[in-house]
């Protein structure tokens, strides 16, 4: 095992990780955006923004992180997916920018009501924009002599489509078990019927995918189906399904922590799956994390502040999460 071998893989761990992170992090407060045009009244909407107000702009550093690994450690990885997911990207950060503005001015502009609408439209552009992402890096990028050989719109598929819608309903359902978790009162039990709700449509979604991608793509079908994978893989779909049940089950006995666990698990197996159906490709479906790798000094380099700054913020993160811990009841706040 060489440490031109070993590296590569150590950095797609890294990135693998932040992406989860992110996902699940920033998820669950997307995820809130989502749900705000269902809140009953003004109040119920400000319960819901302090549940993630210490936390929602940290939850963002992740997705930095990613971004900022693939290109230092993957550079001609980089080059070629951004401009292959250019407009999808282009409009996930806006929306992600309009968000945050939107948070901050809805206490302090004079149209709170404008404000909100800007914090749910920016939530659910910015979720289906990083299922856009998602779809069109799975159905593979055309790459010709190392470089982006395809058009604009190359990701713009009903698959693509598909997997945006997928990923906007998992981001409402943990926003949902996490307002069952963090909120009391009227809040909480409607965030437990939507949560009952939003559950099926994601198990609709991740069946739709599951299947899609094997019937379309002939490398994740073989990864699947071929023997002995069939036998290794089978616990990936089984966990998914029992785990799905569990949170379904905590939901009916009105558990509270339960349910946000679950869909976490959901999303990390799911995460999985996709990332099995992928390796080692990073470039699908042609180029690996071996041949888009920069070289071994500027990946140690790298890897020598991240071992020293990584640690640092898990923990920092952490703190937080643990400061400010509890629940949240109608007209409280994290400031009170």
């Amino acid at each position: 095992m060489t440490v031109e071998w070993l590296l590569p893989l150590i950095w797609a761990g890294i990135i693998g990780a932040a992406v989860v992170l992110y996902v699940i992090l920033d998820g669950f407060d997307l995820g809130i955006g989502v749900l705000f045009p269902f809140a009953k009244d003004k109040a119920e909407r400000d319960q819901m923004i302090a549940s993630i107000a210490p936390f929602w702009d940290g939850n963002e550093t992740w997705l930095v992180m990613g971004g900022v690994g693939l290109l230092v450690a993957f550079p001609p990885a980089y080059a070629i997916i951004m401009p292959a997911m250019y407009l999808p990207v282009i409009v996930m950060l806006l929306a992600l920018v309009f968000r945050g503005v939107a948070f901050e001015f809805r206490e302090l502009g004079r149209s709170e009501k404008l404000w909100d609408i800007a914090f749910a439209g920016g939530s659910a552009v910015a979720g289906f924009c990083q299922g856009l992402i998602l779809g069109g890096l799975i159905q593979g990028i055309r790459v010709e002599n190392g470089a982006f050989a395809g058009g604009p719109f190359d990701w713009a598929t009903p698959f693509a489509l598909l997997c945006g819608f997928g990923v906007l309903t998992g981001h409402a359902l943990l926003g949902a078990t996490w307002l069952v978790m963090k909120t009391s009162g009227p809040v909480a039990e409607h965030s437990r019927k939507q949560a009952t709700r939003l559950l099926y449509l994601v198990l609709l979604f991740m069946g739709a995918v599951s299947l899609w991608t094997p019937l379309q793509f002939p490398h994740i079908r073989e990864r699947w189906f071929s023997l002995p994978n069939f036998f290794y893989l089978a616990p990936v779909p089984v966990l998914t399904a029992l785990t799905a049940f569990v949170g379904w089950t905590a939901l009916r006995m009105e558990s509270e922590v339960a349910p946000f666990i679950a869909t976490i698990v959901l999303f990390v197996l799911g995460f999985a799956g996709l990332a099995i159906s992928s390796f080692p490709y990073l470039v699908p479906p042609s180029l690996t994390i071996w041949q888009t790798a920069a070289a071994p000094a500027s990946q140690i380099f790298i890897l020598i502040g991240t071992a020293v700054l990584l640690p640092l913020v898990l923990a920092y993160t952490a703190y937080v999460y643990w400061l400010f811990r509890g629940k949240i009841g109608p007209g409280e706040s994290y400031h009170h």
